[in-house]
């Protein structure tokens, strides 16, 4: 058995160990040794974090091949528009790679804790939260993908990754749990060393001919 840590990462955390001049560290709420993130979180995104010492779960996370579903609770600019959800849904074209076909839907506010420091909103301008879940995780993509819709991300938080949820760990703290790596789900759409991937055709994901895609089930919308 492998020990997981589950850690929900606050707004503004650096997800390294080494100190930072400007932003607190992993190292500033994780006295746990040998243990390192299996995969990153942007500075200004919250939520789920995984870690561990043992380096064959680490690659099983982290590694692109795999494409653990990651699942997104994302606060946006705007009134979000049937064009504009499936625009996000077919595959967006960032200009240096195209998405793959993501899972995407409307959602009533989560109930989550309040952001420290709290998100900087235009009163005359409306906003709306999103579950969007991907396949791969490029460098500021769900931020980058709901720009290029016309959707400005104001609040990101991830939910889950793969089958791992917060299920109620506020900023800061963190869970050890045991995993079995032969329990974890055969991903038959993991791709072989050296297996090139076609760019995602625009359309819709049950329509889409990009190959196999993995199968989502959404986090529970009002657990953090």
């Amino acid at each position: 058995m492998s020990q997981l840590i589950l850690f929900n990462k606050p707004y503004g955390v650096i997800c390294q160990f080494s100190r930072h001049e400007l932003h607190p560290t992993l190292k500033d709420h994780i006295a746990l040794p040998g243990v390192y993130p299996a995969g990153r979180l942007d500075t200004d995104s919250e939520g789920l974090l995984l870690l561990t010492g043992e380096g064959a779960l680490q690659h099983r996370i982290s590694d692109p091949r795999w494409k653990l579903p990651k699942t997104y609770w994302v606060q946006v600019e705007g009134r979000v528009s049937e064009a504009q959800l499936e625009a996000l849904r077919a595959g967006v074209d960032l200009g240096d790679f195209v998405t793959r076909p993501a899972q995407v839907r409307q959602i009533e506010q989560p109930a989550l804790w309040e952001r420290k420091p709290p998100v900087r909103f235009r009163k005359t301008v409306p906003d709306c939260w999103l579950e969007i879940i991907i396949s791969e995780g490029k460098n500021r993509q769900v931020r980058r993908m709901t720009a290029k819709v016309g959707l400005p991300t104001l609040r990101l938080v991830r939910a889950a990754i793969g089958p791992w949820q917060l299920d109620g760990l506020q900023p800061g703290e963190l869970r050890s749990i045991e995993v079995n790596l032969e329990d974890l789900p055969a991903l038959s759409h993991a791709e072989r060393p050296g297996q090139s991937t076609a760019p995602a055709r625009k359309g819709s994901v049950s329509g889409s001919k990009a190959g196999p895609q993995p199968s989502f089930r959404f986090a529970r919308r009002n657990k953090p």
